[in-house]
């Protein structure tokens, strides 16, 4: 196995192609020198120099060795620095998931942030429903999650990231499309879009616990806000859907305000396991926490 230094030292030579002037590069004398260049060319097993008492030049294996020793010494000498930027959240992988619904309102905001105040960070992102998320927490394959509530707040530290209406979108044709508010009693034998139980369970039980709906209303059932607003779209119904859908620019919809669900209910968190390690996942959360102080 050979070092660094013997590294060092070969490269010296090879740049100068004289030992002399390779020794006093590196402050030391030529016999010492000599020695680790020797000592590399053991440990590799071939000859890297053809030299005598006058000249020095690199073997075609001395030749792509160099350019392989450039790299690992570039490597070698950025890896300290490396390690403290990681060390300092500065640097490093924060895997992120988010919902579908994320990915048009609070996600760009998120990875712009992410950019500048940790711009030597990777970002792996997964598109997942929220207990999917959660799910990918516990196994240790992300680190922090976009989604919404409930979660174990023994397991899970969380953070409120957004605050925003229910609304109801229906089709810009719809009787109820001129109206700027409308209540649970303004949908009484309309055809609705319902939320999965399962996949979309924060959504289902919200809507649940503010409008009494007969199951013969619902026509169908999906877990995504954008499958929702085009299916609304399409004239299939009406829906209930958070009101940032409104960025999604869909033709052929309006969303109306719901006079009997209080303001503000729908919520966004960000979710981590409260014993992570990770350094880049602490420094966003230092950031996210003096940003809203």
């Amino acid at each position: 196995m050979y070092t660094l230094d013997q590294v060092r030292c070969f490269v010296a030579v090879a740049e100068e192609l004289h030992f002399g002037r390779a020794a006093e590069r590196l402050s030391m004398t030529q016999p010492p020198l000599s020695r680790q260049v020797q000592k590399l060319e053991r440990a590799v097993g071939v000859a890297l120099l053809d030299r005598d008492n006058r000249h020095v030049e690199l073997t075609s294996a001395g030749t792509v060795f160099l350019a392989e020793a450039r790299r690992l010494l570039t490597a070698a000498d950025a890896a300290p620095a490396l390690a403290r930027r990681i060390a300092a959240g500065r640097a490093g992988v924060l895997r992120l998931g988010f919902t579908a619904a994320t990915g048009f309102s609070l996600l760009g905001t998120l990875m712009q942030t992410i950019s500048e105040v940790m711009p030597a960070v990777d970002l792996d992102l997964q598109e997942l429903v929220t207990i999917e998320q959660i799910e990918a927490i516990r196994r240790g394959e992300l680190d922090l999650a976009l989604g919404r509530p409930p979660f174990d707040d023994e397991l899970f530290d969380s953070r409120l990231l957004l605050s925003e209406d229910l609304v109801l979108v229906v089709p810009e044709s719809h009787p109820l499309a001129t109206s700027y508010a409308v209540r649970a009693a303004d949908l009484r034998d309309l055809p609705i879009i319902g939320h999965h139980p399962t996949k979309a369970r924060y959504f289902y039980d919200m809507v649940v616990r503010y409008v009494d709906l007969s199951h013969a209303d619902v026509v169908h059932v999906v877990s995504q806000i954008l499958t929702m607003c085009s299916l609304v779209g399409a004239g299939r119904g009406v829906a209930f859907v958070p009101e940032s859908a409104r960025l999604l620019g869909l033709p052929g919809v309006r969303f109306l305000e719901l006079a009997d669900v209080p303001h503000g209910v729908v919520e966004l968190h960000a979710i981590w396991d409260r014993t992570s390690k990770n350094p880049a996942l602490h420094q966003l959360l230092h950031h996210l926490r003096s940003d809203q102080d």
